[in-house]
C-alpha cells in the first residue's frame, strides 16, 4: 500500500517542499560525522527500560480487583492474560472488535491487552486512539516486513508487535485500525519541569516512584511515572501519568518544534499539521507519552525505522542530539491531544 496516493494534491506539494528543505539542512560532511557518532551511541536507559525480573507484581488472591469509577472486576490472573482486554469503562468507547477484545489464540494477542480498551497504551507502547487508519495499517505492514524494529532488540513490547504482525490477518488489522482510528485521545500526562524528582525503579516495563518518598536529581532525562501504579497495572485506560522533565526544556522544545532552525531541524507543522494533531496519513504528535516519542525519534535517527516515511524523519532528526530530542518530546507531551 502506497500511502502517498491517498494524500491530497496540496498536501503532496507541501510535503515535497518539506523534503527539499530537509535535504538542504544537512551537509554531507556533518551527516557522515553524525552517523559515525550515532553508531557509537548507547540508547539511554531512561527511555528504554527493559523488563525488571526482580520486580514482584501483586499476587492473585482470587478476589476481583476494582478501579475508580467502574463496576467491573477482574482478578490479577485475568488482567495478565494476553487474550483479555479488560473493559473497565464501557461508556468511554463502543463495542470492541474481537481482535481488540480477545485476539486470536495462540499467537495474536488482544490489542486491548497492551494498548487498553480505548487505546491510550502507556509509557511502554503507543497511544492508538485517533491514529489515521491508513497509518495504523502501514505500521503493521512495516512491522511485518522488518522495516520497523527498535534500537534495543530485547525490549518486550516491540518484540511482541513484530511477532504478532506475522500471523495477524489483513481483515483483523483492518478491524483494529477502524476501531482505534475512530476514538478520541484524552489528556492523561502532566509535564512538570523540576531538578529533583521521586526516586524510581523499573516496575515491569515502566518506571515507578519508590514508596518511601525519597527524591533524587533528575539530570538530563525524562522520568515518566504512573500516578497510581496499581491502577495502571490493572490496565485501566483512565490511568494518568506525571512526566518530570529538566528545567527550561519546554521552552527549548517549543522553539525547536515551532521554528526549527538553520542546520538543526525543521518545523513539525508542515507534515503533522498546524495544530500538530495530524495531517493526511501522518499522526498527531501532541499529548503522547514523551518516553515513547523519544524512542521513535532515537530509532529514526539510528536507522531502526526504515519504513515509508522514515527517510524524511531520519533527516529531520539527524542533527538533533539527545537533549534536543528530550526537549521536543517534553514540549509535545505538554500539549492537549
Amino acid at each position: 500500500m502506497n500511502l502517498v496516493r491517498s494524500v491530497s494534491p496540496s498536501f503532496s506539494m507541501s510535503l515535497a517542499g518539506t523534503v527539499l528543505c530537509v535535504l538542504v539542512v544537512t551537509t554531507p560532511t556533518y551527516g557522515q560525522t553524525q552517523a559515525t557518532a550515532k553508531a557509537a551511541d548507547s540508547p539511554p536507559q531512561w527511555a528504554y527500560p527493559e523488563n525488571n525480573p526482580n520486580y514482584k507484581p501483586p499476587a492473585d488472591d482470587g478476589k476481583p480487583l476494582r478501579v475508580p469509577n467502574s463496576t467491573a472486576g477482574y482478578t490479577w490472573t485475568q488482567l495478565r492474560t494476553r487474550f483479555i482486554a479488560p473493559v473497565w469503562h464501557p461508556e468511554d468507547h463502543g463495542p470492541l472488535p474481537d481482535i481488540v477484545a480477545k485476539g486470536r489464540d495462540p499467537n495474536v494477542f488482544a490489542c486491548g491487552f497492551c494498548h487498553r480498551a480505548d487505546g491510550p497504551g502507556g509509557p511502554e507502547n503507543a497511544d492508538l486512539a485517533g491514529l489515521p487508519k491508513s497509518y495504523f495499517i502501514q505500521q503493521m505492514a512495516e512491522y511485518k516486513r522488518g522495516a520497523r524494529v527498535t534500537s534495543v532488540s530485547s525490549r518486550l513490547p516491540p518484540t511482541l508487535m513484530i511477532g504478532l504482525s506475522k500471523p495477524i490477518t489483513d481483515v483483523e488489522v483492518e478491524a483494529a485500525a477502524a476501531y482505534f482510528s475512530a476514538l478520541k485521545p484524552r489528556k492523561r500526562i502532566k509535564v512538570v519541569e523540576s531538578d529533583m524528582v521521586p526516586k524510581s525503579y523499573i516496575a515491569g516495563l515502566v518506571w515507578a516512584a519508590t514508596e518511601n518518598g525519597e527524591r533524587e536529581p533528575l539530570g538530563q532525562r525524562i522520568l515518566e511515572i504512573p500516578d497510581d501504579l496499581i491502577q495502571f497495572e490493572s490496565r485501566d485506560p483512565r490511568s494518568t501519568f506525571t512526566a518530570y522533565v529538566p528545567v527550561d526544556s519546554l521552552a527549548k522544545g517549543e522553539a525547536l518544534v515551532n521554528k526549527g532552525g538553520p542546520g538543526k531541524t525543521l518545523q513539525c507543522a508542515p507534515c503533522h499539521g498546524p495544530d500538530l494533531k495530524g495531517l493526511g496519513p501522518l499522526p498527531s504528535i501532541v499529548g503522547r507519552s514523551p518516553s515513547y516519542m523519544f524512542r521513535q525519534l532515537y530509532d529514526f535517527a539510528h536507522g531502526a525505522r526504515t519504513g515509508e516515511w522514515s527517510p524524511l524523519m531520519a533527516q529531520v532528526v539527524s542533527n538533533l542530539d539527545e537533549n534536543d530530542m528530550l526537549a521536543i518530546v517534553a514540549y509535545l507531551a505538554s500539549l492537549d491531544p
